[in-house]
């Protein structure tokens, strides 16, 4: 391929709307992304003794998998990197964070390793309220997967996740779901794709220590 790959990384909390970016982003006009996100890593790639994987929520609830989600972490990026340069446009979906039982530092670590690449960091927003509505309401293949409120309560892990997903992180573009459909964050994304770089992206200012 004549050009380097583009990389967008969605990042937000569990039904904030992430997989659906994706597939509208997947069915774009003369678009060929490949998803490259947690779904891949936790549902086809990661053995039933390592789940959630890259997945695990804030907490630190499982110290004993968090050496494991560092390194599938940085493979995942180191992954990501190599397809860009190989020209292949990227989109992944994740939930980082730094909700561990200490202090990983793998959004730096990733961004480290994404150095050169033509990245756009992307944060997917959602109210709680939205969040909640969408746990109840249940997902077609995901039944049982995530959390609900029950009596009027709000689950202690969808609260950390809300608390943690976007704690202190710099995006190129935030999106909110609860007010743009699907493929309106795509054509979103799209449009920012498609506008020259000014500056330095969220993630090389990261890695170069100044964002």
């Amino acid at each position: 391929m004549s050009r380097a790959g583009r990389l967008v990384i969605l990042n937000g909390a569990p039904r904030a709307g992430k997989s659906a970016i994706v597939a509208a982003m997947q069915a774009l006009p003369g678009s060929a992304w490949l998803n490259l996100g947690v779904d891949v890593h936790v549902r086809a790639m990661t053995p039933p003794q390592l789940q959630p994987g890259i997945g695990l929520r804030p907490g630190g609830e499982r110290p004993d998998l968090e050496p494991f989600v560092v390194a599938a972490y940085a493979a995942l990026f180191d992954t990501l990197a190599a397809h860009a340069r190989h020209g292949l446009d990227v989109v992944a979906d994740l939930g980082i964070h730094d909700g561990y039982s200490l202090p990983r530092g793998i959004l730096a670590d990733g961004a480290r390793r994404l150095a050169g690449t033509a990245s756009l960091f992307v944060g997917v927003h959602c109210p709680l309220p939205v969040i909640l509505a969408r746990r109840a309401a249940g997902e077609a293949g995901r039944e049982g997967l995530y959390l609900q409120a029950a009596c009027g309560t709000v689950p202690e892990p969808v609260l950390r996740w809300q608390q943690a997903v976007h704690h202190q992180v710099v995006y190129d573009l935030a999106l909110d779901t609860s007010v743009l459909s699907p493929q309106a964050c795509a054509e979103a994304i799209a449009t920012r794709l498609a506008q020259p770089a000014t500056h330095p992206s969220a993630l090389a200012r990261l890695a170069a220590g100044t964002g």
